[in-house]
């Protein structure tokens, strides 16, 4: 299917979407590095700008329009979030071009803190705005980790689709869980995928290796976020995005505390295979890797939407994503 994306940050969604099949129609964010990113990795059609000044004229038809709008008025990590930030009503910009553009389905993101902000309130006047112009929304809480994301990232998907249409987008399958398990489909599912397992063949920081740089920033471990060891058995805590963009404590630790991860680090734990370059300055970049969907979960995204349109997703190939445990059998996702 065609896709309009919105608030499309470096592409982590939209480069999953296109791995399953879909087609980019058009794609904006106001970050000029991020749309370069996204120019050289997912697609040239992608404008740079203030979605708030562009006309619903100048955007063509498509089935989808996706985003994952900006956040930092909802997470839980800003302690002085609001219902009146500015930030929280950037959805009504993506309103805005469903209702002018009638797409078949709606994918947005954000994350759970939106759910509790204004004790629901906002969930709940998303929901109704969506209705008063024809489309049906729900959302689900999702892991990435349960999706071969070596990464604890909970994120809020919102599905929706039009009212004259029959069936809901069904959210994906987990992949992967805690310990190997099957499911009741007889699906064997996987073992999360480690931090060893992403980043663990990575030498210290170089210049050979593109993006592998990092902060300068100490590691002082407080328990505090950004300051907590980080294991080498487990998934990675949430990779997070730093706004301000001028360094600091929210860059995680690599497991040897002797530094913070890098750019590439950061890249490969969000599931960004290794010859995606991100561009612009080191925080800029790391500014994209935190903020972005993971783009092994958005595979799957997409071949949800493939499902419900009744198309056929395109197959998954480990060996197109450049990142060592996909090639490692064991750890292959269960595509169906």
């Amino acid at each position: 299917m065609r896709i309009i994306s919105t608030f499309s940050a470096p592409g982590g969604l939209d480069y999953g979407l296109v791995k399953a099949g879909h087609t980019i129609a058009w794609a904006c964010d106001k970050d000029g590095d991020a749309t370069q990113t996204y120019a050289k990795n997912v697609s040239n059609d992608i404008v740079t700008g203030d979605i708030r000044k562009v006309s619903a004229e100048d955007i063509p038809e498509a089935d989808v329009v996706v985003g994952g709008f900006p956040c930092l008025g909802f997470t839980i990590a800003n302690l002085q979030r609001k219902i009146e930030d500015e930030r929280n009503c950037l959805f009504l910009q993506l309103l805005r071009i469903v209702e002018a553009k009638k797409p078949k389905y709606v994918l947005m993101e954000n994350v759970p803190g939106i759910l509790s902000l204004g004790k629901g309130l906002i969930v709940e006047e998303i929901l109704k705005l969506f209705q008063d112009i024809g489309y049906d929304i729900y959302y689900e809480i999702l892991n990435a980790a349960d999706y071969g994301v070596p990464e604890v990232r909970h994120r809020v998907l919102f599905f929706g689709k039009r009212k004259n249409l029959e069936k809901h987008v069904v959210p994906p399958q987990p992949t992967h869980v805690v310990n190997p398990v099957m499911r009741l489909d007889g699906v064997m599912l996987k073992k999360w995928v480690t931090v060893r397992e992403a980043i663990g063949d990575l030498p210290e920081p170089n210049h050979n290796i593109p993006n592998h740089q990092g902060t300068k920033h100490r590691v002082k471990i407080t328990g505090y976020i950004g300051n907590r060891p980080t294991a080498w058995d487990k998934p990675s805590p949430t990779i997070t995005g730093r706004g301000s963009r001028t360094g600091g404590p929210v860059i995680i630790p690599h497991p040897n505390l002797h530094r913070r991860l890098t750019v590439r680090e950061c890249a490969r734990l969000q599931s960004f295979p290794d010859d995606f370059i991100f561009y612009g300055s080191i925080s800029a970049q790391y500014a994209q890797v935190g903020n972005a969907v993971p783009p092994l979960m958005a595979y799957h995204l997409g071949k949800a939407l493939c499902e419900v349109a009744d198309e056929t997703p395109r197959p998954f190939k480990a060996e197109e994503w450049d990142l060592p445990w996909l090639k490692r059998e064991t750890h292959v996702p269960v595509i169906q």
